[in-house]
């Protein structure tokens, strides 16, 4: 059995089990991601699709995933490969692609403007040794490496990759403690300490999935925009009102089917009261 550090749950993980997110195991008193170089996706899309708005806009990026997630996000738009049951069947049928193997793929595709890889669809942390390993070859060929993620990791998750990562897309789904706590099965003290620390590296986007009856308040977005408004960088300046912020619209899915789509006027009025923090909000999905 060993312990794995990686997130907040710090698994015990016995001998040739998984641990929460069914992506890491433990062998011979180790813990290792048992997803390594497991992909169930991957497509070439544009960036703005990460979402990235402003981090070379109208290019294309190689978006990878893998199999297993730290969430229970019961709204989840790819619990296939993340958290359903058919999600912990694909330690069986994944193909395997080395990091050789995938940065080859991402350089063949520059001429179809690729810029780099984005870790992406499930939650990459959990497999974060094959991001670092890959993300290395990359930056050798002059490409770039973005990490789309909850944020539910420790920060020397983090600290191990940032000298590899130029851009994320970080979700920062709500702000309160009952809804990322109760409802997400997440650790909202967490993400807000590993996005206070990423803004200080890389370029960062922020996602907040607008939920009907969960966190659609004209009062929680105001808490959301004021608290990215005072984000600092490496040196202590503020450049929170930098940051952008992407304010999504919830559709019906997976086990959250029993309310409507986020009214799109609602979308509107958010993103308007971000505004008065923010300089840069984009709503999707609308």
């Amino acid at each position: 059995m060993a312990v794995c550090d990686v997130c907040f749950r710090h698994c015990d993980i016995n001998e040739g089990g998984l641990g929460f997110c069914g992506a890491r195991t433990c062998k011979g008193g180790t813990v290792e991601p048992a997803n390594y170089g497991r992909i169930t996706s991957l497509a070439l899309d544009p960036i703005e699709k990460k979402p990235l708005n402003r981090f070379h806009p109208g290019s294309m990026i190689l978006s990878v995933g893998s199999y297993g997630c730290n969430l229970r996000c019961p709204f989840c738009q790819n619990y296939e490969i993340s958290w359903s049951r058919e999600a912990f069947s694909f330690a069986e049928k994944a193909e395997y692609v080395s990091p050789e193997e995938l940065c080859d793929l991402a350089v063949r595709t520059r001429d179809r403007g690729n810029i780099g890889v984005a870790f992406t669809y499930n939650e990459p942390l959990i497999g974060y040794e094959y991001i670092r390993d890959t993300a290395k070859l990359i930056h050798e060929q002059g490409m770039y490496n973005v990490l789309v993620t909850n944020g539910t990791a420790e920060l020397h998750v983090l600290e191990e990759l940032l000298p590899y990562i130029d851009a994320m897309n970080i979700d920062l789904k709500g702000f309160t403690y009952k809804y990322y706590n109760e409802v997400l099965g997440g650790d909202f003290d967490m993400v807000k300490a590993f996005i206070t620390e990423a803004v200080k590296h890389c370029h960062v986007e922020l996602t907040t999935l607008i939920v009907p009856g969960e966190n659609d308040t004209e009062d929680e977005m105001q808490k959301i925009a004021a608290w990215i408004s005072q984000l600092e960088d490496f040196d202590g300046k503020i450049i929170g009102k930098m940051v952008p912020l992407h304010i999504s619209r919830f559709f019906p899915r997976f086990n959250m089917k029993d309310r409507n789509a986020t009214n799109v006027a609602l979308i509107y009025k958010l993103a308007d009261a971000a505004g008065e923090y923010l300089e840069y909000v984009y709503t999707g999905n609308c």
